[in-house]
């Protein structure tokens, strides 16, 4: 099935996103996000091909938030597709080549198998629960270096961190080495999955950010936990999660220590 769904991925990419790429019209969400027609022509393409894999229903970032609720509380044994169509969608109608497609199938409030494909690098990350994480077929993660805290890459999304003290102290007295915010969370999982990113923290995730993802990291070794102290997959905060994650335990323990002394 994973075989399967990898391949779906990468068709709905190459039919309904590639074409759209540099030359999409744009629309502006009640939230002040971006939709472009390109987002709504993979999730329809989804919503067709999804169920031949694993006939259960599929919810989309597309959708309102009543219908994504309703789905959710109704997912039962037989399980729920979350689709973000594209992640990074304003870098993707800005023409930078820093987006994703992602997919993932969760049954009981965990993810089962994820796939997050950028088809601009043709970079396509993807796991199954227990069965490890893969970039293109290679075992992730793909480089693994010991670093001090001090050394180390950061992904964050500062203005996603609600604690002002906390995100002061992020721009004025940050443990680590150097900062990343490139406008797609699907692709900070898999850059730190793949040892690109050393730690990452964020203030609130929606569920298609993180389903896929999440499961990448955690089959590359990664550990992670929220802001709140709740243990990652345990949290009630469904549609919107915070995280903070490291690859290196050593790493992790000093991320968090920092993280909470500094909230």
């Amino acid at each position: 099935m994973l075989n399967k769904l990898q391949a779906l991925v990468r068709e709905v990419a190459g039919a309904e996103v590639m074409p759209y790429f540099l030359n999409v019209e744009t629309y502006e969400k009640d939230d002040g996000s971006m939709l472009s027609q390109a987002d709504l022509a993979a999730q329809a393409a989804f919503g067709y091909g999804l169920p031949q894999i694993i006939d259960c229903p599929m919810l989309g970032e597309e959708m309102t938030a009543d219908r994504q609720q309703a789905l959710w509380e109704r997912a039962g044994q037989d399980g729920l597709w979350v689709v973000d169509p594209i992640d990074g969608t304003n870098n993707f109608v800005n023409g930078i080549p820093h987006f994703a497609l992602s997919v993932a199938f969760i049954r009981d409030g965990r993810t089962q198998m994820g796939v997050i494909y950028n088809p601009v690098s043709d970079e396509c990350f993807y796991a199954e629960r227990g069965q490890g994480a893969y970039l293109n077929g290679r075992k992730l993660p793909v480089r693994s270096v010991e670093k001090k805290l001090c050394n180390a890459v950061a992904g964050v999304e500062i203005k996603y961190l609600r604690s002002g003290k906390l995100s002061s102290r992020m721009n004025t007295l940050s443990p680590f080495g150097t900062i990343r915010s490139l406008g797609s969370s699907t692709l900070d999982w898999c850059y730190l999955a793949a040892g690109r990113y050393d730690v990452y923290v964020h203030g609130g995730q929606k569920l298609w950010d993180y389903a896929a993802g999440a499961l990448i990291f955690e089959e590359a070794g990664g550990q992670l936990a929220t802001l709140e102290g709740d243990e990652f997959w345990s949290g009630e905060h469904v549609f919107k999660r915070s995280v903070i994650a490291a690859l290196q335990p050593t790493l992790f323990d000093k991320w968090l220590a920092w993280i909470r002394a500094n909230q």
